[in-house]
């Protein structure tokens, strides 16, 4: 049966159809806010999948470009794999549902968000995760939903639910935020330097928002909800769990207790083998549940240290930051490069600068198409000692770059500051936890190591969640997780910023939500952290950007030039300016509003194909000199193009000191010549000299040109002897020849001269 719900989110109708689309789904629902619109489906297997140890979800959000009026780009003219937003959006949507499903549940459930219209107002991450959550709640799969979310702008300090196109170009941060009637689920924000405090009461009225929506949500599921099936549970039998915790409990209280974990991981596994051992002896066919309860008996007893005796594996505090060591400089031939390591978590990052024209092209649905800062994050198989082989980026890797991205863009500067594309790549050679906060650090040194004036420094750490399973309240916060708190702890909340605020935030929970005392607690163990990170290891190392990029770093050179002038730099086809590549070997880059770009790591070609397309836009002055290339000889001269497009004449008498008799015998076209301007005349036509560039010959004596004689009996005639200007069809350059006596009107006009009496 068809069905309409409709409320209002920040003033913009948002509509909810069931009941007519994807009617196999077993949830399904078309969300419509203002024009954006959402096909949001969740569909689940009717047994669980054989051999998994994990709950299968997946959640695709998947964007089409008819939703913006495009037809996809490529040669087959059709959508491909998801793009790096898609993925990202995929993910945010992904991290609050996950933990309100039943933890023993293994049927596969794929949730799928078709992107069909947008509204650049009404954001579509924001429709599909509304989409999503009402889909599974109004189908019969278990989960303990709603949820909902909404993003923050930050404008004049105070927070805007889910801001405009307009409010977003002005906003301060922009943070996705979803949340329970109760709990916060899920925080992935980007901000300018956003102070923590202000940073708390932003999350805090965007969960009042929330709060509205879930009630919204609650009332078409009391109105349309299905019953929830019945599943099977894969839990581990009490008994069984039981007898190896009997067995094993002290021996794992000392195999976790080491900083090292490779150490740890060997005592782990042999343990293991104790445990089968004793269970094979007891009852072959529980053999099966072994490796699931040494992971169950490893969680309860780091979490019993953590949470009991405050005491971790490791022997830190609460609040202590591991041992802290980095380095830049590493590599010879790159632009910039760093090593920063937090205990065994060790991460490289790689700077490379290259002209604007090098920024990535952005092909998806949102008005930007562009960028010019790109981190990429890679995590081999050796940095956590697994024998696999490379593979190409996965979900995981391209959100962790994302976020570092994230983090570091506020302190970057503008264009006009800095006129590059910055590309940093941070390569994980050991991983231990919070690689992804590592990857920030590593970052802000290898772009100080490049010479890149950023702002400030950025440094990222996270901080860990333990939650009494009786009590929500009752709580433990910790600071630097290393891995084996991640696995068996309740959060990881990573917060990157300077000394002046946070760049960025990325929650990731296994509990049902996070209560504003613990993200306060978390944002204020978090600051420590980065405070520490920043002003004892990073500034100690590398106090400043460096003031000089290195030998191997393009030079770039920017220039305005006038638009109605682009076309002449340009020249027909390309032809001009493909010439000063050619010839100056830099590369030029102009966009449509006359900003252009000159790079090279040569420095001295820079500066030439500066000169040459200054001289293009610019009128040449007398005395002015260029270096010409000779295109044409005549009998009178030669032409010298001394400009892309521009060419000037170089009179014989202006060729050299000495008489020429022939142009050709001193040059030849092809040939490069150093020309001066000596003359502009009011046509605009351009008089060059060789030899007034080169020094006068000792001894020179310049010669006065003979005056005419004025002798008023002869009247003046044009012809041969006439003045250059009393005829309009000679020449505006050359020489008049001499007749020789023999020569007669009839001679004359066989030669095609004409003949004046």
């Amino acid at each position: 049966m068809e069905k309409v719900f409709k409320t209002e989110i920040a003033g913009r109708p948002l509509v909810v159809e069931t009941g007519k689309i994807a009617q196999f789904a077993n949830g399904s629902v078309l969300i419509r806010y203002g024009d954006t619109v959402i096909l949001s489906t969740v569909t689940a297997s009717t047994q669980p999948r054989d051999g998994v140890d994990f709950f299968p979800l997946s959640v695709d959000y998947e964007e089409k470009q008819y939703a913006v009026g495009r037809i996809p780009g490529g040669f087959i003219k059709r959508e491909g794999r998801p793009s790096e937003k898609a993925i990202l959006t995929s993910r945010v949507i992904d991290r609050p549902v996950r933990p309100l499903f039943p933890k023993d549940l293994r049927n596969d459930v794929v949730v799928s968000n078709t992107v069909m219209s947008v509204d650049q107002d009404c954001s579509p991450e924001i429709a599909a995760m509304l989409g999503t959550s009402i889909a599974i709640s109004i189908s019969d799969i278990p989960w303990k939903g709603p949820i909902a979310g909404v993003v923050l702008g930050l404008i004049d300090n105070k927070a805007v639910i889910n801001p405009t196109e307009a409010q977003r170009e002005v906003s301060q941060m922009y943070v996705t935020l979803a949340g329970t009637k109760t709990k916060i689920c899920m925080v992935e924000a980007g901000a300018n330097e956003v102070p923590d405090e202000i940073m708390l009461q932003a999350i805090a009225d965007g969960h009042e928002a929330i709060k509205e929506i879930c009630a919204f949500i609650d009332s078409i599921v009391a109105e349309i909800g299905k019953p929830k099936f019945e599943y099977q549970s894969s839990d581990i039998p009490e008994e069984v769990f039981s007898m190896i915790k009997e067995f094993g409990w002290d021996e794992m209280r000392k195999a976790v207790l080491s900083d090292d974990k490779s150490v740890r991981d060997a005592n782990v596994d042999a343990l293991k083998a104790k445990v089968t051992e004793y269970i094979m002896e007891k009852d072959e066919e529980l053999v099966k549940y072994v490796p699931d309860s040494i992971y169950k008996l490893e969680k309860k007893v780091v979490r019993d240290y953590l949470f009991r005796e405050h005491v971790r594996v490791d022997g830190r505090p609460l609040d202590q930051i591991r041992p802290l060591s980095c380095d830049v400089g590493l590599l010879p031939r790159v632009h910039g490069s760093a090593l920063f390591q937090r205990g065994q978590t060790q991460v490289m990052n790689i700077c490379t600068l290259a002209p604007l024209s090098m920024s990535q092209t952005i092909e998806g649905l949102d008005t930007d198409s562009s960028k010019r800062y790109m981190h990429h994050y890679n995590f081999p198989g050796y940095s956590v000692g697994e024998a696999k082989s490379t593979r190409s980026p996965g979900r995981r890797e391209i959100g962790h770059g994302a976020l570092a991205e994230r983090s570091l863009i506020p302190v970057l500067p503008s264009e006009d500051e800095f006129p590059y594309a910055i590309r940093t790549v941070s390569e994980i050679t050991m991983s231990n936890g919070s690689t992804s906060q590592g990857s920030v650090c590593a970052s802000t040194l290898s772009l100080m190591d490049a010479g890149v004036p950023i702002k400030r420094p950025v440094a990222g750490i996270s901080s860990g969640l333990i939650v009494n399973e009786n009590d929500d309240n009752d709580y433990l916060v910790f600071m630097d997780i290393q891995g084996i708190e991640d696995f068996f702890g309740d959060m990881d909340f990573k917060v990157a910023g300077t000394t002046e605020g946070i760049t960025s935030i990325q929650v990731d929970i296994k509990v049902e939500g996070l209560s504003l005392d613990i993200i306060r607690d978390a944002f204020a163990l978090t600051k420590k952290g980065r405070l520490q990170i920043i002003n004892e290891v990073l500034l100690p190392r590398i106090a400043a950007p460096r003031s000089e990029l290195s030998m191997y770093a393009p030079r770039i050179i920017s220039m305005d030039i006038p638009v109605d002038k682009i076309r002449e730099v340009i020249g027909s086809g390309g032809k001009v300016i493909n010439k000063i590549i050619a010839d100056t070997g830099a590369q030029i880059d102009i966009n449509e509003s006359g900003k252009l770009y000159i790079s090279t790591p040569d420095l001295e070609a820079a500066e030439r194909a500066t000169k040459i397309i200054k001289g293009i836009i610019s009128d040449p002055e007398v005395g002015e000199v260029f270096e010409g290339t000779v295109t044409r000889l005549m009998d009178f001269g030669a032409f010298v193009e001394f400009l892309p497009g521009k060419e000037g004449l170089v009179h014989i008498s202006k060729l050299a000191w000495n008489r020429v008799e022939k142009v050709e015998d001193v040059v030849k076209e092809g040939d490069k010549v150093s020309v001066k301007v000596i003359e502009i005349d009011s046509q605009g036509r351009i008089n060059l000299s060789v030899r007034d560039n080169t020094p006068k010959p000792e001894g020179y004596v310049e010669v006065e040109p003979r005056k005419r004689e004025n002798r008023p009996d002869r009247e003046r005639r044009g012809g041969f002897g006439g003045n250059r200007n009393d005829r309009g069809d000679r020449p505006s350059h050359g020489f008049t020849p001499r007749r020789d006596n023999n020569d007669t009107p009839e001679s004359d006009d066989k030669k095609g001269r004409r003949i004046e009496f």
